[in-house]
C-alpha cells in the first residue's frame, strides 16, 4: 500500500460522491418547476442509496472480478474476500471498490434529468437498479475491468464511454418511451431556481477533480495534469456557451453558462489522462460548440423531451471527447501521445467501435428494462398528478411554503 496514493483516492472518493450528493441533485432540482423540486432531490438520493447497495452486492464483481471479455465473475459478490489487507494496486481494495462505487452512484443518477416531472417514483428506482446491473457494470468491465474493449486499447480515462455515453443514450431512450411532459415544448416553464442550478454546477465542477484526477488511481503527475486539463475544458466550454448566447439572443443566461460548464467537463472526461492544458482548451471549445447545437437538435428539432439535456450534454459530450482523443493527445505540452505503433486512424477506429457498441447495447438493454418496468409497475403518473406536481402527489410534501 502506498500512503500518498491512498490519501488522494480517499479524498477523490469523497469528491465524486459530492458530485451526486448534493451537486447533481441541486443542479437538476433548480432546473425543474417548483412543484417538482423535492421529487428530483428524492430520486437522486434514493438512486444513490440503491446503487451503493447493488454495487456491494453484485455490481463490483461484474465489473472488476476475473471473468471473460464480456463480464466479470461472481467471486466478489457482497465484496467477498476483500478484507483490511486486500490490495488493488497500491490501494486498499476496499477503497478502490468504494471509489468505483461513487461512479456507479452518479451514472444512473445522471439519467434522472431526462424524465423528470412525469415519471413514477417506483419506476425510477426499478429502471435505475436494473440498469446498473445490466448496462453499467458490464460496460465498466469491458473498458476498465480488462474486458474486450480494454484488450483493443480503448482510451477512456475517466468515463466518457462508461459514464456519459451509457447514461446519455439510455436517458434519451427512457424519455422517448415515457413520452413528453404535458405542453412540451411550447408550454414548459423555465427553470424555477437558476441560482440553485449554478450552485449544483459549481459542486459538480469541484467534484470532477476527484472524478478525473482520481482516475489516475495514484497521487502522481497524471492526476495533476488531468486536473488542470479538466479545469481548462470546463472554463473554455462555459465561455463558448456564453458567447453563442450573447450573439444569438443578446443576453447570456446563467443556466446556459453553467450548462456549458457541464458540457466541457463531460467532453474532457475520457481524454483527461491523455492531453495537456492546450488539449483541455481545445476539447472545451469543441464540447461547448457541439453540445450547444445538440441541445437544439434533440429538443427543438427532434422534439425529444430529454428534459434536462442528458443526451445532448453528457452523451454527446462524452462521445465527442472519446472520438477526439487520438487527435489531441499529442497537441501541446503534457499530452501522452498514443501507444507505440498505434496510428491516429487505428486509435480512432477503436474509439468509434467503443462508442457505437456501447451506445447500441445501452439502447437495446434500456428498451427491455423499460418494457419490464412498464409491465410490472407502470411508468407514468396520471395527468392530474403531473399537473399537481410530483412533490405532493408522489411524496406528500412541498418544497416551498406559500
Amino acid at each position: 500500500m502506498n500512503a500518498a496514493d491512498t490519501s488522494w483516492i480517499l479524498t477523490a472518493t469523497a469528491l465524486v460522491l459530492l458530485m451526486t450528493l448534493p451537486g447533481l441533485a441541486l443542479f437538476y432540482a433548480g432546473l425543474v418547476q417548483s412543484k417538482n423540486i423535492l421529487s428530483v432531490l428524492m430520486q437522486c438520493m434514493a438512486v444513490a442509496c440503491a446503487a451503493s447497495v447493488l454495487w456491494f452486492a453484485i455490481g463490483y464483481t461484474i465489473a472488476f472480478s476475473d471473468g471473460n471479455g464480456w463480464t466479470g465473475g461472481l467471486s466478489k459478490m457482497f465484496l467477498a474476500g476483500i478484507d483490511r489487507e486486500s490490495l488493488s494496486g497500491t490501494l486498499p481494495e476496499s477503497l478502490f471498490a468504494m471509489f468505483q462505487m461513487t461512479f456507479a452512484v452518479i451514472t444512473p443518477a445522471l439519467m434522472i434529468g431526462a424524465f423528470v416531472e412525469r415519471i413514477k417514483f417506483g419506476a425510477v428506482m426499478m429502471i435505475c437498479s436494473l440498469w446498473l446491473v445490466i448496462v453499467y457494470a458490464p460496460v465498466t468491465h469491458w473498458v476498465w475491468g480488462g474486458g474486450w474493449l480494454a484488450e483493443r486499447g480503448i482510451i477512456d480515462f475517466a468515463g466518457g464511454i462508461v459514464v456519459h455515453v451509457t447514461a446519455g443514450v439510455s436517458a434519451a431512450v427512457i424519455a422517448i418511451m415515457l413520452g413528453a411532459r404535458k405542453g412540451f415544448p411550447e408550454k414548459i416553464t423555465p427553470p424555477h431556481a437558476p441560482w440553485m442550478v449554478m450552485v449544483g454546477a459549481s459542486l459538480l465542477w469541484v467534484g470532477w477533480f476527484g472524478f478525473n484526477g482520481g482516475s489516475a488511481v495514484a497521487a502522481d503527475q497524471n492526476a495533476a495534469m488531468a486536473m488542470i486539463a479538466t479545469h481548462l475544458s470546463a472554463a473554455t466550454a462555459s465561455l463558448v456557451w456564453l458567447v453563442i448566447e450573447k450573439v444569438r439572443f443578446g443576453k447570456p443566461s446563467l443556466v446556459g453558462f453553467v450548462t456549458g460548464t457541464i458540457a466541457g467537463l463531460a467532453t474532457i472526461t475520457p481524454a483527461s489522462g491523455s492531453v495537456g492544458p492546450l488539449g483541455g482548451v481545445l476539447l472545451g471549445l469543441a464540447g461547448g460548440i457541439v453540445c450547444y447545437y445538440a441541445v437544439e437538435l434533440i429538443k427543438l428539432r427532434m422534439r425529444i423531451d430529454d428534459s434536462l439535456d442528458v443526451l445532448a450534454v453528457h452523451g454527446v459530450g462524452g462521445a465527442t471527447g472519446t472520438l477526439l482523443v487520438p487527435f489531441v493527445a499529442s497537441i501541446g505540452y503534457g499530452g501522452t501521445g498514443l501507444a507505440a505503433g498505434v496510428t491516429m486512424g487505428n486509435q480512432f477506429l477503436t474509439q468509434l467501435i467503443g462508442v457505437a457498441v456501447v451506445a447500441f447495447w445501452s439502447a437495446v438493454a434500456t428498451i427491455v428494462i423499460v418494457l419490464i418496468t412498464k409491465a410490472v409497475i407502470g411508468l407514468r403518473v396520471t395527468d392530474l398528478e403531473e399537473i399537481e406536481g410530483l412533490d405532493y402527489s408522489s411524496h406528500g410534501e412541498t418544497g416551498y411554503r406559500q
